[in-house]
């Protein structure tokens, strides 16, 4: 991910030393199994975890990896000799990895740092969790006028909108937890998958040192379906968090301006028209969606590999695993952000209400015609003929209902009808629902 979307904690996480200090963490595990079995001298892990400990693998050493692998075309074994170089003990050298291959260091690792990155993600999600519920809760009962096909409709509560954005996370957030019970399995079974050459003792007891489980059967690889999964719910996310993006950025129209991202001291908004302050956060995080559901298709190709294992996903996974939990973790941060310093102009959210002069009351009249006993085409073309009067001469639709000589709704009876109270009395039991 370049630098511009990154967070500092996934660069660190993702980084290739951290990566190089996972493997390292594996080994030294692996061999601490083959010792409990009687098949490494013991003291082994021990003094390998000791020289990790006293001098860890850091940026020098991920440069000496990649000098080597110049040579060995094999990034595993070009860093087995990086170590043993770095610790610089021959009992290690002639016990590391022993028994294993290749994907059963990397994929492990790997779903190792899957497992963590996902951690952080769902650190993040709670934060917008957070300030939705705190904006729902504020403008519970907040009369506001809701859209269909972007056109007023009725009025609803401002606040409900935030409340459905945070269920949307809630259902986000349990997916995410599920993608990383899932990815949370270690794989230490050989070259076809079959513990040829490693009894599953060892896979075991790497597992648990990582908090993970054995992967119940493998080929040479974890099945990637797994991976998939991580990427189905980070895709998922990146809709929710586009569904949010862009309806605060139609609120933020200058035709609408009920709410607007923060603008901050000394932010510009164009290079040319000093008077704007455009939604670019919110764009920001349109594309931000964009990417994450972008990487879900090349995760899913990765599903069907040849056999016991090719390698068609592993340049895949190099770009789509870092860059997709970097790229959410970033957006959620954002909007955090931007949900925390959202401005509400309550006085706009009226006037909006108001805008179709009382317009948006055209079902509840219906409803209060038929029930005062005209019959439903009847009632229904005596709301749309005012209805439309009302839009073609800009005249209140309540003082035309008033004038209108079919109509038996007069006076009190008919201004009752205009209230925005009548569409949030069912408002404190949808919150109820999430406990609020």
């Amino acid at each position: 991910m370049i630098a511009r979307y990154q967070t500092e904690e996934m660069r660190a996480l993702w980084s290739e030393a951290s990566r190089y200090r996972t493997w390292a963490r594996v080994e030294a595990y692996a061999l601490e199994a083959w010792e409990a079995l009687g098949e490494v001298p013991k003291g082994t892990a021990a003094r390998l975890l000791q020289a990790l400990e006293e001098k860890p693998l850091d940026e020098r050493f991920a440069l000496r990896v990649a000098e080597l692998e110049e040579v060995t075309r094999h990034d595993l074994v070009a860093f087995t000799r990086a170590l043993v170089e770095w610790t610089g003990d021959e009992e290690v050298a002639r016990y590391l990895h022993l028994g294993l291959t290749s994907s059963d260091i990397v994929d492990t690792a790997q779903n190792f740092l899957l497992k963590e990155a996902l951690g952080l993600v769902l650190e993040e999600l709670k934060g917008v969790e957070e300030a939705l519920k705190a904006l729902a809760l504020r403008y519970k009962k907040t009369p506001a006028i809701g859209r269909t096909h972007g056109v007023h409709a009725e009025p609803t509560s401002f606040g409900l909108r935030f409340l459905s954005f945070f269920s949307a996370f809630l259902r986000d957030e349990e997916r995410l937890k599920r993608a990383r019970e899932g990815i949370g399995v270690a794989m230490l079974s050989g070259s076809v998958g079959n513990y040829a050459h490693v009894p599953p003792e060892v896979e075991a007891h790497v597992a648990r040192r990582l908090g993970l489980v054995p992967e119940p059967i493998s080929t040479q690889v974890v099945p990637r379906d797994r991976h998939a999964e991580v990427l189905a719910a980070l895709a998922l996310l990146g809709g929710n968090l586009e569904r949010v993006a862009v309806e605060l950025r139609h609120l933020q129209r200058t035709e609408v301006l009920e709410a607007q991202e923060p603008f901050r001291e000394g932010q510009t908004g164009s290079s040319s028209m000093p008077h704007k302050k455009n939604p670019v956060g919110l764009e920001n995080l349109t594309g931000m969606a964009r990417l994450l559901r972008g990487y879900l298709g090349p995760a899913l190709e990765n599903i069907a590999l040849w056999h016991e294992r090719d390698i068609a996903h592993s340049s895949v996974e190099r770009v789509v695993l870092p860059d997709a939990t970097t790229l959410a973790h970033y957006a959620l941060r954002r909007l955090k952000g931007i949900l925390e310093g959202l401005v509400v102009f309550e006085d706009r959210i009226r006037a909006n209400l108001d805008l179709t002069r009382g317009l948006v009351y055209s079902q509840r009249v219906l409803n209060a015609l038929i029930a005062h006993g005209l019959p439903r085409d009847r009632a229904y073309a005596l709301v749309q003929r005012n209805a439309l009067k009302s839009w073609e001469e800009g005249v209140s639709f309540r003082e035309l209902l008033e004038r209108d000589p079919e109509n038996p709704l007069k006076g009190e009876a008919l201004a009752a009808l205009f209230d925005p109270g009548y569409y949030l009395r069912h408002v404190d039991a949808i919150y109820a629902r999430f406990g609020l």
